[in-house]
């Protein structure tokens, strides 16, 4: 007797004990050691490769559309509903003859090149058919079509890989409860790919080397199919086998309630991205962190289910008890959002990023976790209830599957779109938990045992849950995570839920009116701000020598917008903002301060991204200046980026001035680099002014010119002196500014003095999107002091730039000499 082998002959058997061998019915439901963590692995490289491109394609939205609820709502929409068209369309189209690991390798190669061609063709193809120069909420609707189309062939590949695995699994309970399994390993891939795509790969590269790494992603996973194609060949019986065209009994309410658990599923993303983020601070990290946790519930619920159903003979009883606890955890959730994670303590967390984006993945597991896990756990739950043997397992996965979609693009069309801003998130929530109740008591109705009970306590316990749920206060939508030491002191004048953002108006117990948007104060009636505000729209209008046309990006509360209404030569202005909410219920409280602007006979208000308008736009103007807007609020940044400077460069007239606030309080001195440098980079001549708080840092405002900076101290005296000019004068008296040299004196740069302070700065385009991720770090820093002395630094009089009498440049030389040496 032979006792020790040839290593040849134990490798040789150990490949053999591997291999998996179908069954006479044509499926499998033993996998053993490497080949079922290959394949596994096969679940998670598919998973990671698509949130990449979801995390990049919702970015390349943002330059298409504009960073609103529609962008969201075509992703999610998209994104779902193309997978539901593939998983319907393979079982029809691919024969059950093909080895289901070729079909998802050739899958994953179709999504790979699809993916590479939706970032470089998107952007030509909505330019070219979306409807020329117009503009508003039904063009935005259009591009929004126009975009999904460009979405729908790769997530059309993305959604028939499923189906097409399942067809090497058996159709019974056990067989396709590997499909839990797998499920979780894509889940959990989709989280990993999140998390890389928004913490490394965008933030340290750009959408083309995020696309690229997906895309290799994809090329492996493909390899890898063949291989194990080769390793495990598709059964004869397979072949051959003849489907059961009949659905296992009480299947069709199985799908119905699959439909409503998608539906509720991808309605709570949106609700509880919006509320969250009020807590969270709205910037790119907290979309990532919240869609990675969301995803980790998903695929734990995805594995554990499966084990539930191969454990479990009455995996329809378990859907049900799922959906059921699902409406507890959507009002769990709901509770939690309002009462609970506002009054967290964070220790100092948020001088600290990572510290604070620790914290803040504690607080979205905290909240979000149960539900997700729920939702996960329901599918393989759902694949289970309606197997039947004898079925073409594509044919069933498809359908679940395709029944799960449909549900989820009417929840991510439906509370984005409709009810959320219609209806406020207190009722989206209360309709999340109908939606879960409705499931579950839909596969109650079928049960024999107990039927009667258990529809009773359900429905009672969710009317309870529905009237439990909280109302989403004002001062928490005006302070997000500082309403406990902000909220305090400020009545809330006005709140509303938009379409794109909530906003709110509150007064202070002195009498300070403030604007919000998302959880942070966006203008407010202190000094500062005022100034601010006032220097963005009549500093370009004082210095140019006879304006008559300007654009605002943004409304906000009016003031900067309202600057030009008091200047004699303007005879249009143009108002670009994407939430209608806001010029029509915010502008009216600071009348007073903005000169009654959204009424005024001269203005027109365009409801559209202020990019695309600019973009499309045939008109040229005198002047091109934006409402502040913060550079870490996500979709912000691409109102900072080279390309979107060089479009507002375009559409000036000769001589025509264009202004940008950037804030230094809560940022860090290489996001202000990184602002200033990419102004810079398309206005060589341009200019820095400062709004100083007691000569202490607070913000700037950047100016540029289509040519070289000039500026006639003398004729700005004139001006300030003319009759004409009264009211601008007094509008700048009221912050401050007595005289054409005070003006004078906030210059606090040039960019040819800058250039050694800038040289190593990031510039901020199109493709990379810089600026978020460095400002999405910053935030929460009191740097602003360090930054503007860092600046001033660098400041000479610039002898070629002003120009007027002897007396005038003295004066302004002194000016600028005591900015730099405030002691002397």
């Amino acid at each position: 007797m032979e006792l020790i082998k040839h290593p040849a002959d134990l490798i040789r058997n150990w490949w053999e004990s591997c291999r998996v061998r179908p069954t006479q019915a044509g499926g499998t439901t033993n996998f053993r050691g490497p080949v079922a963590l290959l394949l596994l692995l096969l679940f998670v490289g598919s998973g990671c490769a698509a949130l990449i491109y979801e995390i990049v394609w919702f970015q390349l939205l943002e330059f298409v559309i504009g960073s609103t609820a529609v962008s969201i709502a075509v992703l999610l929409g998209t994104f779902m509903g193309g997978m539901c068209l593939g998983s319907l369309a393979l079982p029809h189209l691919v024969s059950r003859r093909r080895h289901p690991l070729r079909v998802c390798a050739l899958l994953e190669l179709g999504i790979g090149a699809m993916g590479a061609a939706v970032l470089i063709g998107m952007p030509h193809v909505v330019r070219l058919f979306s409807g020329g120069a117009a503009h508003g909420p039904a063009e935005i609707l259009a591009r929004g079509a126009i975009c999904g189309l460009c979405l729908l062939p790769p997530t059309m590949l993305m959604g028939a890989t499923l189906p097409a695995i399942s067809r090497w699994l058996e159709a019974t309970p056990r067989g396709i409860s590997w499909l839990g399994y797998f499920y979780g390993g894509n889940t959990a891939g989709a989280v990993f790919g999140c998390l890389l795509a928004g913490f490394y790969l965008l933030r340290v590269h750009d959408m083309a080397m995020a696309t690229e790494t997906a895309a290799v992603i994809n090329l492996s996973v493909a390899a890898l199919g063949f291989v194990l194609a080769a390793w495990a060949p598709h059964s004869e019986a397979a072949r051959e086998a003849r489907e059961e065209s009949a659905l296992a009994p009480g299947a069709v309410t199985v799908y119905f309630a699959v439909a409503l658990s998608g539906m509720s599923a991808l309605g709570a993303e949106v609700v509880w991205t919006r509320l969250l983020s009020l807590l969270l601070g709205p910037t790119v990290y907290t979309f990532s962190i919240i869609l990675a946790v969301f995803l980790l519930g998903l695929a734990i619920g995805g594995s554990i289910g499966g084990l539930a159903a191969r454990v479990f003979a009455r995996p329809r009883t378990l859907l049900a008890g799922c959906q059921a606890l699902l409406a507890v955890a959507i009002a769990w959730t709901a509770y939690e959002a309002i009462k609970g994670l506002p009054y967290w303590p964070d220790h100092g967390s948020y001088a600290n990023p990572w510290a604070r984006f620790r914290l803040d993945f504690l607080r979205c597991l905290w909240a979000i976790l149960p539900a997700a896990f729920l939702w996960g756990a329901s599918f393989p739950l759902a694949l289970a209830a309606a197997a039947r043997s004898g079925r073409d397992p594509g044919r069933l996965v498809g359908g679940i599957y395709a029944a799960n979609t449909v549900g989820a693009i009417a929840g991510a069309i439906g509370f984005s779109l409709l009810i959320l801003p219609w209806a406020g998130s207190q009722w989206a929530e209360r309709v999340l938990i109908g939606l879960a109740a409705a499931a579950a008591l839909l596969l109650l109705a079928q049960s024999r045992r107990g039927r009667l009970a258990w529809i009773g306590a359900v429905t009672l316990a969710a009317a309870g849950l529905i009237a439990a749920v909280p109302q989403t206060p004002g001062k928490l939508v005006a302070f997000g995570h500082t309403v406990v030491r902000d909220g305090e002191s400020a009545r809330i004048l006005y709140m509303g839920e938009g379409m794109n953002s909530s906003i709110a108006v509150s007064v202070t117990t002195d009498g300070v009116r403030q604007f919000h948007v998302s959880g942070k104060v966006e203008a407010s009636t202190t000094d500062l701000d005022m100034r601010l505000q006032r220097m963005l729209a009549q500093l370009p209008a004082m210095l140019h020598p006879g304006p008559r046309s300007a654009l605002i990006v943004g409304c906000g509360a009016g003031v900067t917008a309202g600057g030009f209404v008091v200047q004699p030569g303007i005879e249009r202005i143009v108002i670009c903002d994407i939430e209608p909410l806001v010029p029509r219920a915010v502008a009216p409280f600071f009348f007073a301060e903005n000169h009654s602007v959204v009424t005024d006979p001269r203005v027109e208000i365009v409801y559209d991204d202020a990019r695309h308008y600019i973009l499309t736009t045939k008109e040229k103007f005198d002047i091109i200046t934006s409402d502040p807007i913060h550079p870490w609020v996500k979709g912000s940044a691409s109102l900072y980026t080279q390309e979107y400077f060089e479009m507002c460069k375009e559409h000036l007239k000769p001589g025509g001035m264009v202004t940008q606030w950037v804030p230094l309080y809560e940022s860090d001195e290489a996001t202000v680099r990184s602002e200033v440098a990419t102004f810079f980079r398309v206005f060589p001549g341009g200019t820095i002014w400062a709004n100083d708080d007691d000569g202490s840092g607070y913000d700037v405002v950047m100016l540029g010119q289509s040519g070289p900076a000039r500026i006639d101290m003398d004729g700005l005296q004139k001006r300030w002196s003319s009759p004409a000019y009264k009211s601008a004068a007094a509008s700048l008296a009221d912050v401050g500014f007595s005289g054409p040299e005070d003006l004078l004196a906030t210059y606090a740069g040039g960019a040819s003095e800058l250039v050694p302070w800038l040289a190593d700065a990031q510039i901020n385009r199109d493709s990379n999107l810089r600026l978020q991720y460095l400002a999405g770090l910053g935030l929460y820093n009191g740097l602003e002091a360090t930054i503007y002395a860092h600046m001033l630094g660098y400041l000479q009089y610039p002898e070629n730039m002003f120009f007027g009498s002897e007396k005038s440049r003295t004066e302004m030389a002194r000016a600028v000499a005591d900015k730099k040496n405030p002691t002397n």
